[in-house]
């Protein structure tokens, strides 16, 4: 992709992942909230808390390469070095999900009428994990030629951008 390609995705795209994070999976799960009870909601709202953070750094990700590719000024050591320090955080936070599982089936008297809320709650935990994949390992999402070309040229996922900026910058 061309360097003004990116720069046009990244304007919007970065955006759009910080609407997510600060507005959608927020709203999405304070309305969850409001229509079943809290202690049933315990794991699903780890799950959407785990993914917002997770979206939140990606946001700044996508912020912070736009600004490089723009020629804005910015410390990118102390930023991978922050990036760097995420990764471990969302490593605990992604092992925390079995042990907020557990508690949660443990204090709450389950009926088959909470599947509902038990396959929401499995989808949201899913989807952070799914996230911290393709940020920091796999590029997951597939939403251009470019992506689709490379997968079929080279038959496996690309690494991720920020995995790259990682590894390539090691400390």
């Amino acid at each position: 992709m061309s360097k003004e390609k990116l720069i046009k995705r990244l304007r919007w795209y970065y955006p759009l992942e910080k609407f997510h994070a600060f507005f959608t999976f927020p709203l999405l799960t304070f309305y969850f909230v409001l229509n079943h009870p809290f202690l049933k909601s315990i794991w699903l709202i780890y799950g959407m808390l785990v993914c917002i953070f997770i979206l939140f750094q990606g946001q700044k990700y996508w912020q912070l390469k736009l600004w490089r590719l723009q020629g804005k000024s910015f410390s990118q050591v102390r930023n991978l070095k922050f990036f760097k320090k995420l990764k471990h955080i969302n490593l605990l936070f992604l092992m925390g999900m079995p042990i907020i599982l557990a508690v949660q089936l443990l204090i709450v008297d389950w009926t088959m009428a909470d599947v509902d809320i038990l396959l929401w709650s499995f989808a949201a935990n899913l989807f952070a994990v799914l996230e911290y994949i393709n940020y920091y390992h796999k590029q997951l999402m597939v939403d251009n030629t470019s992506d689709v070309a490379y997968i079929l040229r080279n038959k496996r996922l690309k690494t991720a951008s920020l995995a790259k900026d990682l590894k390539e910058n090691s400390f």
